[in-house]
C-alpha cells in the first residue's frame, strides 16, 4: 500500500490484492470417500491411505473421464481484498460459489483504489478474440497512475461531500469508480474452483487457451496456491488433465 497525501484526506493506492483461506474443509480423501461409496459403500481413513498410488490413479481417472461429482465434496471460504472490477467477473461464476460482499449501503466505503504495477501490461493490440496485450511505455504507466489518482480523488471528494450533507450512503456511493478496493467472502467447493481457474488463470498445461484479465488473475493464483497445499492429488490431476474441471 503507498498513501498518498492531500490537504483534504488520504487516499491508498493499491497494485495488489488480497487473498486470504480462513476456513476450509477440503482434503483429497474427499474425493476418495465420495467416489468409493457407490462401489464398495463407506469406508474408513486409514483404508482409503492404505494404497496410495491406488487413491493417486482413482483421482486422475475421475478428472480425466470428467466424473466431477465427487470434487464437490468439500469446501473453501476465501476472504478476498480487490477492486470491484474484479468482483463483477466473480459474480459471472454462480455454480458452486457463495458470496457474502460488504454493502456500501451499510458502512462508510474506505478510500483504496487500484492502480496498475508496473509489470502490467497496458497496450491492447489487435481486435477481440485475437488480440494480445503489450508492455506499456514509462510515459504510458506514469499518465494511467495520474490520471487515475485524479479521478479517485475528486470522486472520493464529492463522495465525502454528499455524506457531509447528509446524503445517504446508498446514494452518494454513486460517484465512486469500479477502481474502489471491495472485500468480499467466497466459499466454493474443488469443482467449482478448477472451473473458474481454467478460465481465469492461464497455464502453459492447459489444454483449453484463456485469456483473464489480469487483476481477476492476480486474485486466481493466489486461490490456486492455497488449494494446491489442501488438495495435491487433486490438483496434480486437475493439471495433469490439461486443468479441464471435470
Amino acid at each position: 500500500m503507498t498513501p498518498t497525501p492531500d490537504d483534504d484526506f488520504k487516499i491508498e493506492l493499491r497494485d495488489d490484492v488480497t487473498v486470504e483461506l480462513v476456513k476450509h474443509s477440503a482434503a483429497d480423501s474427499d474425493v476418495l470417500f465420495a467416489a468409493r461409496v457407490s462401489t464398495v459403500g463407506e469406508q474408513s481413513l486409514d483404508e482409503l491411505n492404505k494404497d496410495p498410488e491406488r487413491s493417486k490413479g482413482l483421482i486422475n481417472y475421475l478428472m480425466r473421464d470428467r466424473h466431477g461429482s465427487p470434487f464437490e465434496h468439500n469446501s473453501m471460504t476465501f476472504f478476498i481484498s480487490a477492486p470491484i472490477l474484479v468482483f463483477r467477473e466473480f459474480m459471472r461464476h454462480r455454480v458452486g460459489w457463495s458470496y457474502n460482499e460488504e454493502s456500501g449501503r451499510y458502512r462508510e466505503l474506505q478510500p483504496v483504489f487500484y492502480v496498475p504495477g508496473a509489470d502490467r501490461k497496458l497496450v491492447q493490440q489487435g481486435r477481440p478474440g485475437k488480440y494480445v496485450f503489450v508492455e506499456g511505455t514509462p510515459e504510458q504507466h506514469e499518465s494511467v497512475a495520474r490520471a487515475m489518482e485524479e479521478s479517485y480523488r475528486q470522486a472520493y471528494r464529492s463522495y465525502q461531500e454528499m455524506l457531509a450533507q447528509g446524503v445517504a450512503r446508498e446514494v452518494a456511493r454513486s460517484v465512486l469508480p469500479v477502481g474502489l478496493f471491495s472485500s468480499m467472502y467466497a466459499t466454493c467447493n474443488a469443482r467449482s474452483l478448477m472451473h473458474f481457474l481454467g478460465l481465469r488463470t492461464q497455464h502453459e498445461q492447459a489444454k483449453v487457451p484463456s485469456f483473464p484479465q489480469r487483476e481477476i488473475e492476480m486474485v486466481g493464483e493466489k486461490m490456486e496456491a492455497e488449494w494446491a497445499k489442501l488438495m495435491p492429488l487433486t490438483y496434480a490431476a486437475f493439471n495433469a488433465n490439461g486443468r479441464v474441471a471435470p
